[in-house]
């Protein structure tokens, strides 16, 4: 399977979103984020593919939604300034036309022009509502695959970072440690420190932290 056969299986997954990275600058050629059940058949297409897998990790995005509010509302009150400057600036030039053309009259001894009536404001359609969305926490799975004669891998070896997102309320994905073996003990470092449950695992005792550890130290609100 060459990378151009990769993309097409991996894009035909429900719900998942394809990116070419640059990898000299980003670390990996391809990027798909997929959806949580879709991921047990990336990996199959990964392995048939191919690749090994280099690790899995994990990603807290606390306080995301609440940034895009921010810029949402920042947006929205740019929009609103900008519009009011350009009323103003529509005024100002419509009451300095007029006040020409009423100089203009009384030089030359006629009546002056009556004051233009102001045009009424349009009636904006109201802001939606920003929808008030989890914030989540997002598992990374890195493969890659050393070149081999007519792969159509021009640039050495080929890293594919798989990516599924979660509630960060319900941080669950598939294991795939039946499909690599080597994803036992990375799925439970990850669950060590970013409390990312694998389901179908059934051993995700602590891996670094102490045994009895109820704490996810890599989590953005951890000792908050």
């Amino acid at each position: 399977m060459d990378t151009a056969q990769l993309e097409q299986r991996l894009a035909a997954l429900p719900g998942a979103k394809l990116t070419v990275k640059d990898h000299a600058r980003q670390g990996v050629h391809l990027e798909a984020a997929l959806a949580p059940e879709t991921l047990v058949e990336a990996v199959e297409i990964m392995d048939c593919a191919g690749y090994f897998l280099e690790t899995v990790t994990g990603i807290d995005w606390l306080g995301e939604q609440e940034a895009l509010r921010k810029e949402v509302l920042a947006a929205r009150e740019a929009k609103a300034k900008a519009k009011a400057k350009a009323a103003a600036e529509k005024a100002k030039a419509a009451k300095e036309a007029h006040d020409a053309a009423v100089e203009a009259a009384l030089a030359a001894g006629e009546t002056p022009p009556p004051a233009p009536e102001p045009e009424p404001e349009p009636q904006a359609a109201p802001e939606p509502e920003i929808p008030v969305l989890e914030d989540s926490m997002e598992a990374v799975y890195d493969f890659n695959r050393y070149p081999t004669k007519g792969d159509g891998c021009r640039q050495g070896l080929h890293r594919v970072a798989l990516r599924v997102r979660v509630p960060r309320s319900h941080p669950e994905v598939p294991t795939i440690q039946h499909l690599y073996p080597v994803a036992h003990w990375h799925e439970r470092e990850t669950h060590d420190f970013f409390g990312i449950r694998f389901a179908g695992h059934g051993y995700l005792i602590p891996l670094l932290l102490p045994e009895d550890a109820d704490y996810h130290p890599l989590r953005k609100d951890y000792g908050a």
